[in-house]
This record gives structure tokens, sequence and C-alpha cells, in this order.
């Protein structure tokens, strides 16, 4: 338990004032100068709660004591109060750059001297419990991300799960056909494309394993059928709003498509402003020996949409960010900009199009 603190200055009396105001709460040891405050730190540095440093003395001084702390990295260990005459701003913010915590000054009065040391003592016990708190937690993460790259590791070598991923592929594959075939028909009959690109993806086995036991399955072929929604995905990104909508209309019309889920994040936009319409569908695929439904998810957004969600995936894996909820709030004040945007850019195309009509 840290329960010492440690007064440093070359005057006794001063040393012996502070050791009757702190005798209640701590186990006080003094030093005369700095040679004899690092000799006392080494031999108790963890039980020590806070160092209490004059700066003017003989020999080693103040300046010299923190010099040393830094060097031996203890100055994230224990707190360091200045106890000092000195008022210079210049000197106390010098003593802050090299990472004091705090400042009692002379004539020492109790109140302050006894709420400035608990005070101190008590952020830098909450600061070191935090940090303990963050380097276990992040061993613990690394220790779950080698278990799921083990098992997902295994995973890949089964064969039932690439014959499964491969139907994935075959999925996506067919719901690919199906749109380009809706674009050249658009093209023809409208003069114009209703969408500008599509994007494809497989979720990997190390995603698969994480989410699968996230929502607490055993990893298995059959549990990835029935659970996962989107290991086969698509993005549509498309020009207008209205082309979203008559698009997938479209789509789940044809006969072989089932529709199993749809959300439609426009109409009913997330918190943060996050905006797409998502289809979870089944669809046939034809093997050489079976005729199989996979489900593949199907994601429309406009340009403007999905300019904004790669944005704002970014932030979401930025941890360190200090700013990160300004620039949350301006995302959504965007995300909202972003689908005036969209509809006055449809209204104009409409004009256009009533005109050439």
């Amino acid at each position: 338990m840290q329960n010492r603190i440690l007064v440093v200055d070359d005057a006794e009396v001063n040393r012996e004032i502070l050791r009757d105001m702190l005798a209640d709460e701590y186990i006080v040891e003094t030093a005369q100068d700095g040679d004899e405050a690092l000799k006392k730190l080494k031999r108790h540095l963890d039980e020590t709660a806070a160092l209490l440093l004059d700066l003017q003395m003989p020999g080693m001084d103040g300046f010299g004591v923190l010099a040393a702390i830094r060097k031996n990295g203890w100055q994230n260990r224990i707190p360091v109060l200045i106890i000092s005459s000195e008022k210079d701003v210049d000197i106390e913010n010098k003593c802050f750059r090299l990472g004091v915590s705090d400042f009692i000054h002379k004539p020492f009065e109790s109140s302050i001297v006894k709420n400035r040391v608990r005070n101190t003592v008590d952020f830098f016990a909450g600061k070191h419990q935090l940090e303990q708190k963050v380097r276990k937690q992040t061993r613990e993460l690394k220790k779950q991300s080698r278990i799921i790259q083990m098992q997902a590791e295994k995973l890949k070598e089964a064969g039932a799960f690439h014959n499964l991923m491969m139907q994935y592929h075959c999925a996506i594959m067919e719901v690919e056909t199906k749109l380009k075939v809706l674009n050249e028909e658009f093209s023809q009959e409208y003069n114009r494309n209703p969408f500008e690109s599509i994007k494809s993806r497989l979720k990997t086995a190390e995603s698969i394993y994480e989410k699968l036991s996230r929502k607490g399955y055993s990893v298995t072929v059959k549990n990835i059928e029935e659970h996962l929604n989107d290991v086969a995905g698509i993005r549509v990104i498309c020009s207008f709003p209205d082309d979203i909508y008559r698009l997938a209309r479209l789509l789940i019309r044809q006969d072989d498509i089932i529709l199993l889920k749809e959300k439609d994040y426009i109409k009913h936009p997330k918190s943060n402003g996050y905006r797409s319409l998502h289809l979870i569908i089944s669809i046939p695929i034809f093997l050489s020996n079976a005729k199989k439904y996979r489900k593949v998810e199907v994601q429309f957004r406009t340009i403007a949409m999905d300019f904004w969600a790669s944005l704002e995936h970014k932030l979401q894996y930025k941890k360190d960010l200090k700013n990160a909820e300004e620039i949350a709030e301006q995302l959504k004040n965007c995300a909202e900009s972003i689908e005036t945007l969209d509809y006055q850019m449809q209204d104009i195309r409409n004009k256009i199009d009533s005109h050439n009509e």
C-alpha cells in the first residue's frame, strides 16, 4: 500500500512542520537534500504515495531531483508537489512541464497542505488503477484476438467451410447478374443507369468466428447458415434516392428471390445520421447436383451516403481522438445536409428529364 510521504527540504523546521501536519494520515519520511531523497525513493518507491520537494537546496536541488526522476522513469509512479516560497510564474510553468502535480507555498497552512496532498494522492492512485485496468483489458483483448485467429485458421482448413463460402460467392454473382441486367434495361429504356457501381465482399473467417461467438453460438457451418445474414454482402451505389427504391423493388419482385428482412435507414436514419436501405434476400444457386438458397445482404446508398458512411467508419476505428464527440456531431449535421442535397439533385434531374420529354 502506498502510504508514505517523502518530504525533501534543507530546512529542518519545514520538514518537521510538514511531518506534524501529515503524520495522522501517512508515514512521513524526510530528506535534507536531493541525494538523500533519491536514495530513500529508490528504497521505498512502491510504498511512497507522494514526494514533497523543495526547489532551493544545496548540492542537488529540486530541479536535479526532477531530472533524476524522469531519467529513472519514475514520473508515472509517484506524484511530486513542490514546496516553495517561490511564486514566479515561469518557474511554476517549468515545474509543470517537468511533470510536477501541484504546488504548496510557504508559509504552510495545515488545511491547504492536507487537502492538496490528499487530492494529489487520490488522483494519482485513481489514474494508476485506471492504467492497470486498461493494460489488463488490452492483454485480454490480445488473448481473445489470438484465440479468434487460431479458431479462424481451423475454420479455414475445414472443407465444409470452404464449400459454404464458395456457395455464398456464387450467390453474390447471381445478385450482381440480376442487377446488371436491370442496369442494361434502364440504359436502353431511359437512357441512364440506375446505379453507379456495385461492390461485393465475403466475410472473413475471423469476422465470422467473432460474430458467432458474440451471438453465443458455436462455430459450425450450420450456425453460419442459420444465424448470420451478412456473410455475403453487396453494396449498390445509386445516383438518386428514388433509384434506390425503384431498383430494390424490381430486384425483390423477381420470382426466384425471397425477401427475408428490410431495414430502411433512409426514411428512418440511425441516431448518428447513418442512411442506407438494407435488404436481406435469399437467392437460389444451381450446383452440379443441387439447388441451394443462400442469404445475401444488399445495401443501397447514394454516392453521398456512401462517402459519409466511409468517413464515419474511420471515426469508429480512431479510439484515441480527443474531439471524437465533436466530430460525431459534425458528421450527424453533414448527414442531414446530404439528405437535403440528394433530394435537391433528384429534383433537378426530374426537371431536366421533364424538359427533355
